[in-house]
């Protein structure tokens, strides 16, 4: 069966004037912080807490994620960037081998877990009202569901792919497959965006659609596992008594998103190329240590959720 299989070759954002585009994969993370900032407004209502500390809390998490992020992608997956394009590091543009700006890309998710406990720690030493761990008790359930719009970017983005697969669940990535300057030169056509139309759309260059591979779609799979992440906690959170249990969300969190990214990453293909031979990838690795962690805070940590 092959009806699930189909060719993906989207528009990936808003042209504004010359090379600047406005990413759906930016508008995604928006749409992410937008969404959890609601949903911790309901939390803080919920416990009685002042909203003054939402803004500072929302700004907080916003840089360390963003930071981390980056750093995170940067120090696991493209090292090389200390050295060759330096401002795309910390900037929404790449240097080499033109000026382009794109967006938020190369962002890794190991980086913005590590940078938003390290955010919490330095929000809660400015803003001293709750516990850390009642803090990170709370934010996991926003950012459980934030998670949910990055995949779907990664999606719109043709990145993080999956590997080639002959399943009725196949995807061709079209503009994964040929960067703009190949489709450009393979097709004859100046502007990318047309060029890429035709590669998907054109009888002409069907050789060149043929020789794109089905693949998974793991940033789907990914983004709705997600969901579910997002249910149980927000249900165990308002409907059982485990919210009291310092630590206990935070580790849920944990143990649940890092076991889902650890068995989705079988299908995705290698971020770096000379780790491909590896018996698990570099995102199965950066996994276990957060699943370990999550579960120590699930059944070992006896901490207090208290003001300290």
């Amino acid at each position: 069966m092959h009806f699930l299989k189909f060719d993906w070759n989207p528009t990936s954002g808003i042209e504004i004037i010359g090379n600047f585009q406005l990413h759906f994969y930016s508008l995604m993370w928006v749409t992410a912080f937008l969404l959890g900032w609601y949903v911790m407004k309901r939390i803080y209502e919920k416990e009685n807490v002042s909203l003054e500390y939402l803004d500072p809390l929302f700004i907080y998490t916003v840089l360390a994620t963003m930071i981390g992020a980056r750093l995170g992608h940067v120090i696991f997956y493209q090292p090389e960037l200390f050295q060759q394009d330096f401002l795309s590091i910390f900037l929404p543009i790449r240097t080499k081998p033109e000026l382009e700006f794109t967006g938020f890309q190369g962002l890794a998710s190991h980086g913005a877990a590590i940078g938003i406990i390290i955010g919490m720690y330095l929000y809660r030493k400015k803003y001293n009202y709750k516990s850390l761990i009642w803090i990170l008790d709370r934010i996991v359930i926003p950012v459980s569901l934030g998670a949910i719009f990055i995949r779907i970017g990664n999606f719109i983005n043709s990145e993080i792919i999956g590997k080639v697969t002959d399943s009725s669940l196949g995807v061709r990535f079209i503009q994964d497959e040929y960067s703009k300057r190949e489709a450009i030169q393979l097709t004859g056509i100046n502007n990318p965006k047309e060029a890429y139309n035709a590669i998907a759309n054109n009888p002409q260059f069907q050789n060149l659609l043929d020789a794109v591979p089905y693949r998974h779609a793991a940033q789907l799979y990914e983004s709705a596992c997600y969901v579910f992440v997002f249910i149980i906690l927000w249900v165990i959170y308002t409907k059982t008594n485990k919210k009291d249990n310092p630590g206990f969300l935070f580790g849920l969190f944990l143990a649940l998103l890092w076991t889902i990214r650890f068995f989705v990453e079988f299908v995705k293909e290698a971020q770096v190329d000379d780790r491909a031979t590896w018996a698990l990838n570099t995102g199965q690795w950066l996994s276990i240590p957060f699943i370990l962690v999550g579960f120590y805070f699930m059944f070992v940590y006896k901490g207090s959720s208290k003001k300290a």
